[in-house]
């Protein structure tokens, strides 16, 4: 497995040109199973997590070009079954589930996989599913589904830890094509739900409320191609901004979303960064010290999961004690104990860990376990003494498109070690 090795000390200072939204690309692409005509969809990031997706439309009989960030698909759709061996990498690939009930009154798709942050169940994308008409069991770990003619009711989608962004997705996108009025209360808000529901409407469906928590959708009978440019993605964004407040740098983040970044921006002037939002794009740096925080994870508009492991790590070099409360997952807190590898002082309680800041870290190997974890160990060891080793950096390769490259193009000192099996 490859790894980074990562010698700290250097601000990160220059330009950096933020990628499009993977949170977005996903369920878009999931999207285009909804019609037969080609779809192009452009600023699709180069990840891993992009082409397994790709993988699966061209399983289930799509014709798929990708290149140079844009993406060509025509879904002649021959098979409605995506095994476990395609799906179990990507939590995300549940999103075909909704477009091939709609689209081919059938389905059969495997649990998904993903991140292990703790338990993600897909109870309301089936509850929200059969609302519509869709007969749906789960046999041997695979989501079974008829639907026959899918009719529009009314659907909540808010759980006990907010609403579900991907259930949103999936009954959204089912919807389009049910007969009648479909009405979602408590839709996910997510700048990225709302993208999928902008291609949605350039393919022709009828949405309002785009944006809101109650979505109203007129299903039609046909949905046509579309060519979309997807949004550029907010954690990101986010994660090389706290880059730059960690490492007293000053960085351009390039086309960074600054109006989807907004609680984000507000926690970091908090902590003393300087934010700066320009015609295309935002500069983030520091010159005082860090200041210790506190934050609690909700759905947007409020402070993003998805950022909660990197504030983690720059709690840790913050004066004073700092406090994250996670609430959407609450075990999300793998990156902790790799964290005190490198020195940090940390308490973990329950859903919430103290943080207490101290001079500097110590680079150690350590090992990334999700996603957003690994990004938090890589802005760790850009602050820690001596050489800091990421282990499994397949994590982040799912959701930052060339970090590597890019944190070494503003001087960081990284370099990735290939697996030699």
């Amino acid at each position: 497995m490859d790894k980074f090795v990562i010698k700290g000390g250097n601000p990160l200072i220059g330009k950096v040109t933020i990628s499009g939204s993977k949170n977005s690309a996903l369920p878009i692409l999931a999207a285009t199973l909804l019609t037969p005509e080609e779809c192009i969809i452009h600023r699709v990031p180069d990840l891993s997590d992009i082409r397994y997706m790709l993988e699966i439309l061209k399983f289930l009989g799509a014709q798929v070009h990708y290149e140079k960030g844009t993406v060509r698909v025509k879904n002649k759709i021959i098979n409605w079954i995506a095994p476990y061996d395609l799906v179990r990498k990507m939590r995300a690939s549940i999103c075909i589930l909704g477009p091939l009930i709609a689209r081919c009154g059938k389905a059969r798709v495997s649990l998904p996989g993903g991140c292990v942050i703790g338990d993600r169940p897909i109870d309301l994308h089936i509850s929200g599913l059969q609302k519509l008409g869709a007969n749906i069991d789960i046999i041997k770990g695979d989501v079974v589904a008829q639907g026959g003619q899918l009719r529009g009711t009314t659907i909540n989608l808010r759980g006990p830890y907010g609403s579900t962004v991907l259930g949103t997705d999936n009954v959204m996108m089912a919807a389009c094509r049910s007969e009648g009025t479909t009405i979602i209360e408590g839709a996910a808000c997510e700048p990225e739900v709302e993208d999928l529901a902008k291609f949605l409407v350039s393919m022709g469906a009828k949405i309002s409320g785009i944006g809101s928590q109650r979505l109203i959708i007129e299903g039609i009978k046909e949905l046509h191609g579309s060519e979309y440019t997807i949004i550029t993605d907010r954690i990101e964004a986010g994660t090389f901004a706290v880059g730059a407040a960690m490492t007293k740098g000053d960085l351009f983040l390039e086309q960074a979303p600054v109006n989807h970044m907004t609680s984000v921006l507000e926690k970091l002037r908090d902590c003393g960064v300087t934010i700066q939002v320009e015609e295309k794009g935002l500069r983030v740096s520091r010159s005082g010290p860090l200041k210790a925080f506190e934050i609690e994870t909700s759905s947007y508009p409020g402070f993003p999961t998805d950022m909660q492991a990197q504030f983690c790590a720059m709690a840790t070099i913050a004066c004073g004690k700092s406090k994250v409360v996670e609430n959407i997952f609450p075990n999300r807190f793998m990156h902790i104990s790799e964290l005190k590898r490198l020195g940090a002082n940390i308490e973990l309680l329950k859903n919430e860990v103290h943080i207490y800041g101290i001079e500097r870290l110590s680079g150690a190997p350590v090992m990334a376990s999700d996603l957003r974890a690994s990004a938090a160990l890589v802005l760790a060891g850009l602050v820690a003494d001596n050489t800091t080793e990421v282990h499994r950096v397949y994590h982040i390769d799912r959701g930052y498109e060339k970090i590597d490259e890019k944190l070494l193009a503003v001087g960081a000192m990284i370099k990735r070690v290939y697996s030699k099996t």
